[in-house]
């Protein structure tokens, strides 16, 4: 049995949290948010005084997206504990047990607060974008136009999250059913609750626009942070995921092509150079590698929170999830996945029962830096989209790109048609981005069943479960929504 390992480091995560009433000030001056200082808060009427008030707003819209109730844990594992990848250990209902079951209904509290998460991050950016209407002269033009790009990158990332996980694909229909309430005003009383939902379709569009006005605005680098805030690149790398969840493959080439060289060795030829890592156990302990387009960082001081830490749930934090060592997981499947792939060593043998995934840490407190996309991300969403519409050869080369960085003596067999390349591109997905939250999302989009090992069924695109119910919470406050 191998040691299960630890991971120290040095680094600390300051957060500015921005609520309606009150901003939270970051007194110091440092690397964004990657030092926790001394908080104080001040009135809203002065909260765009100096710039220094203005970019500590901007971190805490970073701030509050990281919340282990949303993009910091939960929205990761509630996107992988529903299929057959894992088994779960604990049966504890606060850890997602009742997602596993597919047995939640509206009332469930903890898928409640990732809505109200989503949201509450949703109405910060909305009030953040109409106070600076207030303020013209309070920075430069160009800093207003990044500071408002990365409040719309925000944004556009948590509807993303918010409209997969609590409505019905856009390929099912091309987005004609019920989506969500598309809020895009600051809401600071209960005289706007009642908003119906848009279509998925307008949604997405939504989400379009705000990646679409982020990337315009977005600097082509942040420096030491290009992997804590978001550039150019890291608006157009959540492109070819959006588009891809829609099905405009054509989309998904032009944007990647932005980013990703035209042949092998692949990389980006635009702003920041992104690149496959070399050691692909580094980027679970090196964070800032050139293949992590964009993460949350966690610290000793600011960590996701009890019970939403990867660590805790897949790790010996406390083994709330451990993988199905049984077909149709993919950790059973050794042709697809050898002993001679180094993806391999990023799982253990905890014992004979308990065979882990160890991408996070099991040490309190769970300070990993939480992964959102990655540039491995988006050669695989390219790959699929040339197999698709476009060149299958590129597609061959971007896929075997992606299993030679941890195997470089693997042969793909028999990729002579575009259903073998595409099964091979869903299989490597299934490798690559292992417990990182792609699971649910890759078969919702191509209108795949659900294998719950949790349900012991097969989910139906057709089946009311299939997405998660809009919270009881939710419809209580606001009547024009309806499940």
């Amino acid at each position: 049995m191998k040691r299960i390992y630890s991971k120290t480091k040095s680094t600390i995560v300051k957060v500015a949290v921005l609520s309606l009433p009150l901003v939270t000030l970051l007194s110091s001056c440092g690397d964004d948010f990657l030092s926790y200082p001394s908080e104080t808060s001040i009135p809203e009427d002065r909260a765009f005084e100096t710039p220094e008030r203005i970019l500590s707003q901007v971190n805490g819209l970073y701030g509050s997206a990281k919340n282990g109730a949303l993009f910091g844990g939960r929205y990761l594992i509630y996107n992988d504990i529903r299929g057959e990848e894992f088994r779960n250990r604990t049966s504890n209902v606060v850890t997602g047990y009742s997602s596993y079951q597919f047995t939640n209904d509206p009332s469930d509290t903890y898928i409640a607060n990732f809505w109200s998460q989503g949201y509450l991050t949703i109405n910060r950016i909305n009030k953040f974008l109409a106070d600076f209407d207030n303020y013209p002269d309070a920075v430069s033009d160009e800093l207003e136009a990044q500071y408002r790009a990365e409040a719309k990158f925000i944004r556009g990332l948590t509807y993303y999250a918010l409209v997969q996980l609590f409505a019905k694909p856009y390929t099912l229909d091309n987005g004609q059913s019920r989506g969500l309430p598309l809020r895009l005003q600051p809401e600071t009383n209960s005289a706007n609750n009642e908003l119906a939902a848009s279509s998925v379709a307008d949604v997405y569009a939504q989400i379009l626009q705000d990646l679409n006005d982020a990337e315009a605005g977005l600097p082509a680098t942040q420096g030491s942070n290009n992997t804590t805030r978001a550039h150019k690149n890291t608006a157009i790398a959540l492109k070819t995921r959006v588009y891809l969840a829609m099905g405009r493959h054509g989309d998904v080439i032009t944007e990647a092509n932005k980013i990703v060289s035209a042949s092998a060795p692949f990389s980006s030829p635009n702003n920041v150079a992104h690149v496959l890592s070399a050691d692909v156990m580094a980027l679970y302990t090196q964070y800032n590698t050139l293949e992590n387009i964009f993460s949350f960082p966690m610290a000793d001081t600011n960590a996701p929170g009890t019970q939403n830490q990867l660590g805790y749930y897949y790790n010996v934090g406390n083994i709330e999830y451990y993988l199905n060592q049984s077909a149709p997981g993919i950790y059973a499947d050794r042709e697809a996945w050898p002993e001679s792939d180094a993806r391999r060593s990023l799982t253990e043998v905890y014992s004979d029962a308990w065979h882990i995934l160890t991408k996070w840490s099991g040490d309190s407190p769970y300070d990993d830096w939480v992964p959102i996309i990655r540039y491995a991300e988006v050669l695989l969403n390219l790959a699929e989209a040339e197999a698709e519409v476009g060149d299958q050869g590129r597609a061959i080369a971007l896929l075997e790109a992606v299993r030679h960085r941890s195997d470089p003596d693997y042969e793909f067999a028999g990729l002579t048609s575009r259903e073998a390349i595409l099964t091979a591109i869903a299989t490597e997905r299934r490798i690559e981005l292992l417990g990182e939250g792609f699971r649910i999302p890759d078969l919702q989009r191509r209108l795949e069943p659900i294998v719950s090992v949790g349900a012991g069924a097969s989910i139906e695109p057709s089946d009311d479960r299939y997405v998660y119910p809009i919270p009881t919470a939710e419809i209580l406050t606001n009547p024009a929504l309806v499940n």
